[in-house]
Formats: structure tokens, C-alpha cells, sequence
């Protein structure tokens, strides 16, 4: 499988320098890889040759910060608070009571003014549709009063003034209706002459400053709180100016076509599914494409002018400036002068030709274009599938016949531990080389990969805590394995080990159950894993992963193996628990390897008889035994085992405290669990020696503890073996007696009508719980101390 990861940096400048390629400075712009220029000069020049690239004066989002168009894409929007400015516009040859009142958010752009329309079927206005209103503050200018079906007549006044010039929507409608376009402002977001006395104010200065006198000259009528959805540039975050401006567009809806049946036809996979959706929904809905910057950096767009003429109607696409001379001589003469377009081009257009211009494309004869082309899978945020991801698929489907990857996998984003975005200004940006210091580049990788694919991850210093603690644990296992395997010379210990075979059913059959146990659930997580591994649910094979190793091998295994380790009578118990040991711990480190690189090769190396590395040893076997009835019979110990430490637990009997136990069940049950006798007494702290399996309850069975473990297992646990009886008695009656007291105020203040009748409901309410939960704990208490006492009575 090819992968092709990429990571967000703004500029495919950045992509570049990680490759190593060389970044060279110049005087104007920023000179990338020849072979990256190359690529994209010969895709703008292929997509003029198809008309689905052009140049006209467009309404685009302005910038004027940065002074550069900026994509839809890179325009953000966002609710804020604004004002709501209602303005006359007085009707040309009225009387003074003849005016409309319209209503603004940018009053500033009534100076671009071309029109104002109301909805023809307005009775308010009918009367003044086809005669001429006069623009406020511009010395009598004047324009026409229209109808217009698209008008909202509930919004404001009903009344729209047509600023061509600085909307969006009034620029589609001024085009339909044939208007003029008025721009009324410099690149730098200042007024221009046309704006007269305002000319050269801050547009927010001339809002201002437009509004008072508005106010002075009586124009005013009032001005009220309003919700606006402010567009801001995603760059710097300064709000966008709509701008009539000269640009270069790609013709998108061909392309989006081809991007779109891709996924229709199953030949793009998109992971998680729901990106489908919002995927095709862009792709149906979309506009054609700005690609020209006004930058310093980037890739120079590939086009001459000729000096003396007008720049839309002769220009020369070439691929080199000779190439543009070359052209213009054979058209205009030998004397002919050019210069090439001053602007460049959107990084994201650089970046759509990632997957195939660094491999040697347009030449497909390339070793690298043949070799890697096409990927399997791309690797990438979820925030930037619209940016990248569906301009990768179009430019890859278009300029080499063939999708860039068949699979898209969506990660999300990395948030603060709130599940705020990063930012320097909020002050919460967790620096990766910082969080590897302290916690490990193990410890984070693995924090990072168990995220849900396409949904955002909260990273905190708990999740990270736990995971550096889940590598310490799988660090201390590894010592565990090497301090208990015979050292490398020894032949003849690693020859009996070598020789246990777990891939047979015959394998499994003949070791003991805890060893069979453990190897049937590796055999099952082996197959889940590679079975989530194919469908890319990474983050369910680090959690199954991290579930088995914790809690079965290194929680009960491991435990249980001590008792062949340590205490085994034969050498052959010995020998398989070593065997097992190994066996389970090498497959751990090769389905964990992918998360956590460096320590699973470590401690891989550290192994005895290890020839190759870990990274290039063999994926497990899959379909291997596994036995469910051994699973079975090893969960009932489980449970027997447990059940014991909880009694141990609420009784506070001392950890180094052996017990006896009498172990009540089938002969059946009995037999299995018996064969694992030393077992039991090592993970229950039992005394061996006085340990005993029966099908009935014995002779002490009313001075012992009870426990229930599962159906048809039980066992007993003397009371006189765990506990000074007389001092338990002692402490529970002084428990009692003060749980008695509490009981007592409580039923108190339930029987009192005042309360009950003038209390909240809930408050009443959770007095009742309080009362019922405490006469639970007196009755749990009272049979507690009922069977301490007749065992005393007993002894005695």
C-alpha cells in the first residue's frame, strides 16, 4: 500500500522544504523546485489550451491588509453584533415627504450606489418605481427606482439600494439588470475620488464620519442593534471587502463533473462516510475558482502582456518568457515589447498537483511518476477537504487520467484539553518537541492515533499521562520476559521453547488453561485487528490493543505465569509459560508497532533470538486456533478470583494475609479450576495447603464469608481467618449506632408537615433518598454484625 500523508502548512513552500528541495529567495518572488514550477506552469498552460482558464473583472473577496483576492474557501464568517442604519433617499422632483427609507449595515457604500429596487408587488413603494431617487451626500447624484421579485420586502424597510460594486448579491443582480458598476474603494480599504469629500478615509472611519453628517443634514432617520454574519479573511482574520477587481478564474464545473462520478461510483472512498455528503455538496454547488494572488511569493502566473496594449484582450500564455517573446514577435513584430502579469497564484493551486508534480509529471515516463502514482491512500485533516483533498482528485483526474489515491482518510484537528483551536493568542498552542520531552514520542503518538477518525481530538495532560503510563507498563512487561527467559547461550532452554507450536489446534489442546487462555485471545485480537487495519479504524486496534495488553496479559497472565515461574514443580510448566510469554508479548509489539515505533523495536531487539528488525518482520498470522471453551472456563476463574479480592478488600484482611477457602461447584468446574490450584492461591492470596473443592457447602459454612462467583461456582471464606471478630463486632456497633442517629433525624424531618409541605419538592425528594439509602446500609449492617456475633457464639 502507497500512503500519501500531508500536512497543513499554509503554503506548499513548506511541503517543499521538508522534502529537502531547494527554496531560492529573488528580488520579487519566491523561486520554488524546478520540477514543482515546471509542473504547475505546464497545468495553467493545459487548462488555457481547454478554455477552463480566463481572465475578466469578477467580483472576488478582498483582502485589504494583505491587498490580494482571497478564495471563497478563505473567507470565514461569523456572527457578530453590528448596527442597522436607516437612511431618506429623497425622491427626485417630490415634495420633502416624498422619500425612501432604506436600511444598511454599510452605509459607507452609498457612495457605489446604482439603484434602489423594491418588489413589484409592494404597495408602499409601487408609486416611485420608474422615477429617480437622489444619493444621500454626493451633491444631487442620481439613480433609477426599480422592481425586483428578489427583494425581501420583510427585511428592514423592503427598500434595496444596489451597491454593485461591494456586494456579492447586488453584483449577480446588477449584471441580470444590466447596471453599472460603481467600485468606490482603493485596495487598501480607503475611499476612492469617487466617494468626493471621503476620499482617502479608512472605510470605517468614513462610516462614521458619513453617519454624523447624515445626522446634521436631517437624512438620518435611526440606527438599531443587528446580527451580522461578518466574513473575515482566514489568513489575518480582517473583514473581507466584496471588490470588483481584475482576475483569473478557473472554469470549475467540468472538473467537479469528473470529482463528483468518482465517488458515485465507489472509485474514491471517503473516510469517515459522512465527508460523502459535504464533499458532494461542495462539488454540486460549485463557483468557479479565483486563482490569482496578489503576492509577493509563490508561482509567477505564467502570462505576458504586450506593452502599449490592453492587458484583457492581447496576452500570450507561454511556458518561459522566451517562449511569450517568441509568440508576441511572430504576431506583432520583432520591435515588440512584453512583461509578464505581476500577480501569482493561489498556493492551493500549486498544492491540488501534490500528488503527481513532485514525481516528475508532465515526463510519465518518469521512474518515480510509474512507481508511486497513483497512491492508495490519502492521509489529511478534515478541514481541509474542500481546500486540497477535492482539488488534488479534479487536477489528478484531468491532467493524468487516473485519481491521485482511492482511499481519503480524514483525521481531526488537535485541540486544546477545552476543545478550543490552538492559537497564540489564546495562549494554548501544546508544542509537540515540549509534549515529547515530557511524556514521550511514544506516549503521544499513540494519544493522537486512537482518535475517531474526522472528529476533532482534545488533547490534556490526562490522556497523555495515561498513555506514557501504558508505555512504562509495556516497558516493564518486556523486563519482566527478559529477566524470566534463559540467557541467549543457553541452547537447550531456547530449544525447548522454540519447540511450542501455537498455530495447530493440537497446539492449544495440550497446555494448561490459562496459557490457552490468554493464546485464544490473542489469535482473536490478531484477526480483529487486521480486519480494522484493512478498514482503517486505526483508533479500534490501539484501544482492542491497549484493552488485551493491560488488562489480560499483563493483568492475569503475567500474574499467573509467576506461579509456573517461581513455584513450578516440573520443568515442562516452566517451559511453556516462557514460551507463551514470548509468544504473546512479540505479536503485542508487531500490532502496536505502528503506533509506538520506538519502544516496540527496543524492546523487539532486546529479545533473544531475534534476526531481523521488528519493522520489517512479518504482519501475524491470521485464522489462527482459538479455543472458546477455554476462554470460558479461564472468565469463570476470573470471576472466582475476584470475588475473592473483593471480599478480601471489604473486609480489610492484610495484602500479605494468606486465607483459607473452601471452593464450592460442578465436578466439572472443579476439575479445571483444581488443576490450577497454585494459580488461584497466587492471585487470590489463598493458603494453598487449605484450599479445598467440594459440590456442597462445608461444615463451617454459617462463619463463613459466602461468595457467588458465577452460576454453579461459589465459594466460602472462614470469617475467623480474615478478621479479629471481636474487634470487627466492636467497630460495627459504633457504626450502627451513629447510622441509627442519622436515620433517625431523617424519618424526623420527613414527619414534620412543615417540612414536607413548604420544603421545594426536590429538596423533600432528596431527604427520602438519604433515608432509604441509610436504612439499606443499617439492615447490610445488622446481618453483617448477626453473623460476626453467632461466630462468636460459635467459637466460644
Amino acid at each position: 500500500m502507497l500512503v500519501l500523508q500531508l500536512r497543513y502548512g499554509g503554503t506548499i513552500t513548506n511541503q517543499i522544504r521538508r522534502l529537502g528541495a531547494s527554496c531560492d529567495w529573488t528580488r520579487e518572488h519566491f523561486t520554488l523546485d524546478e520540477q514543482l514550477s515546471r509542473a504547475v506552469i505546464e497545468a495553467f498552460v493545459r487548462l488555457h489550451e481547454k478554455g477552463l482558464i480566463y481572465q475578466g473583472s469578477y467580483m472576488v473577496n478582498w483582502s485589504p491588509s494583505l491587498q490580494t483576492a482571497v478564495s471563497d474557501l478563505e473567507v470565514e464568517y461569523s456572527e457578530e453584533s453590528g448596527t442597522l442604519y436607516y437612511i431618506k433617499y429623497r425622491v427626485a422632483g417630490g415634495s420633502r415627504s416624498d422619500y425612501l427609507t432604506i436600511a444598511t449595515t454599510r452605509p459607507e457604500t452609498l457612495f457605489g450606489d446604482v439603484a434602489i429596487a423594491v418588489h413589484p408587488k409592494d404597495d408602499r413603494y409601487s408609486k416611485y418605481v420608474g422615477m429617480m431617487a437622489i444619493v444621500p451626500m454626493t451633491y444631487g447624484r442620481h439613480i433609477p427606482i426599480i422592481s425586483d421579485k428578489h427583494v425581501d420586502k420583510d427585511f428592514g424597510t423592503g427598500v434595496l439600494k444596489i451597491s454593485p460594486g461591494h456586494d456579492h448579491n447586488d453584483y449577480l443582480l446588477a449584471r441580470k439588470l444590466g447596471l453599472p458598476i460603481l467600485n468606490i474603494m482603493n485596495k487598501d480599504g480607503t475611499l476612492n475620488k469617487v466617494a468626493g469629500l471621503y476620499c482617502g478615509l479608512d472605510r470605517f472611519e468614513a462610516r462614521k464620519k458619513l453617519w454624523a453628517e447624515l445626522e446634521e443634514t436631517g437624512l438620518a432617520v435611526k440606527q438599531e442593534a443587528h446580527t451580522l454574519r461578518v466574513p473575515r479573511s482566514q489568513r489575518g482574520g480582517e473583514i473581507i471587502e466584496p471588490l470588483v477587481s481584475k482576475q483569473w478564474f478557473v472554469t470549475m464545473e467540468p472538473l467537479a463533473e469528473k470529482a463528483l462520478r468518482a465517488v458515485e461510483r465507489g472509485e474514491l472512498t471517503i473516510i469517515p462516510e459522512r465527508f460523502e455528503k459535504i464533499y458532494n455538496h461542495w462539488l454540486s454547488n460549485i463557483k468557479d475558482w479565483c486563482i490569482s494572488r496578489q503576492l509577493w511569493w509563490g508561482h509567477r502566473i505564467p502570462v505576458w502582456y504586450i506593452v502599449g496594449k490592453d492587458c484583457e484582450e492581447e496576452y500570450i500564455v507561454a511556458r518561459s518568457a522566451d517562449e511569450a517573446l517568441e509568440k508576441a514577435r511572430a504576431k506583432y513584430g520583432n520591435n515588440v515589447e512584453i512583461y509578464q502579469d505581476p500577480d501569482v497564484l493561489d498556493t492551493w493551486f500549486s498544492s491540488a498537483l501534490w500528488p503527481f508534480s513532485t514525481l516528475g509529471w508532465p515526463d510519465v515516463s518518469e521512474e518515480d511518476f510509474r512507481r508511486f502514482y497513483p497512491t492508495t491512500m490519502l492521509e489529511t485533516g478534515h478541514d481541509i477537504l474542500f481546500f486540497w483533498v477535492a482539488r488534488m482528485v479534479m487536477m489528478g483526474i484531468e491532467f493524468t487520467g487516473t485519481l491521485p489515491f482511492s482511499y481519503v482518510y480524514l483525521h481531526g484537528l488537535i485541540r486544546d484539553s477545552q476543545g478550543h483551536k490552538m492559537s497564540k493568542t489564546l495562549g494554548n498552542v501544546i508544542d509537540p518537541i515540549d509534549t515529547i520531552k515530557d511524556f514521550g514520542t511514544d506516549a503521544l503518538r499513540f494519544t493522537l492515533a486512537l482518535g475517531t477518525p474526522g472528529q476533532d481530538l482534545n488533547l490534556s495532560t490526562e490522556r497523555l499521562t495515561a498513555n506514557k503510563a501504558f508505555t512504562n507498563k509495556l516497558w516493564n512487561a518486556g523486563n519482566f520476559l527478559l529477566q524470566n527467559l534463559p540467557t541467549r547461550n543457553d541452547a537447550s532452554a531456547w530449544k525447548n521453547i522454540l519447540a511450542y507450536k501455537f498455530d495447530s489446534e493440537e497446539s492449544l489442546i495440550g497446555i494448561p488453561l490459562p496459557e490457552r487462555w490468554v493464546v485464544s485471545k490473542l489469535h482473536l485480537l490478531i484477526d480483529m485487528t487486521t480486519t480494522s487495519y484493512d478498514k482503517f479504524f486505526f483508533g479500534d486496534v490501539g484501544r482492542e490493543t491497549y484493552d488485551f495488553f493491560w488488562g489480560d496479559f499483563a493483568d492475569w497472565y503475567i500474574e499467573a505465569s509467576k506461579a509456573r515461574l517461581y513455584n513450578s514443580r516440573g520443568h515442562s510448566d516452566s517451559s511453556v509459560a516462557q514460551a507463551v510469554l514470548l509468544y504473546v508479548f512479540e505479536n503485542i509489539l508487531k500490532l502496536l508497532h505502528p503506533f509506538m515505533p520506538f519502544v516496540t523495536e527496543e524492546l523487539w531487539q532486546a529479545l533473544p533470538q531475534r534476526k531481523e528488525a521488528l519493522m520489517v518482520s512479518h504482519w501475524p498470522q491470521t485464522s489462527l486456533p482459538r479455543h472458546a471453551n477455554s476462554i470460558k472456563k479461564f472468565e469463570n476463574f476470573q470471576a472466582l478470583t475476584r470475588a475473592i479480592r473483593n471480599a478480601r478488600a471489604e473486609y480489610s484482611v492484610e495484602p500479605g494475609k494468606r486465607i483459607s477457602a473452601s471452593i464450592v461447584a460442578s465436578e466439572e468446574v472443579i476439575q479445571y479450576i483444581s488443576e490450577e490450584k497454585e494459580v488461584l492461591a497466587l492471585l487470590s492470596r489463598l493458603d494453598a495447603q487449605n484450599v479445598h473443592f467440594t459440590n456442597s457447602p462445608p461444615e463451617d459454612a454459617e462463619q463463613s464469608v459466602h461468595l457467588v462467583a458465577g452460576e454453579g461456582l461459589e465459594a466460602y471464606l472462614p470469617l475467623a481467618d480474615m478478621i479479629d471478630i471481636s474487634a470487627e463486632v466492636e467497630r460495627l456497633s459504633r457504626r450502627l449506632s451513629k447510622m441509627q442517629t442519622e436515620y433517625d433525624r431523617l424519618k424526623a424531618r420527613l414527619s414534620s408537615p412543615e417540612f414536607v409541605e413548604k420544603a421545594p419538592e426536590d429538596v423533600v425528594h432528596g431527604v427520602q433518598e438519604k433515608a432509604a439509602e441509610a436504612e439499606e446500609k443499617i439492615i447490610l449492617t445488622k446481618n453483617r454484625l448477626a453473623l460476626l456475633k453467632s461466630s462468636v457464639l460459635v467459637t466460644e
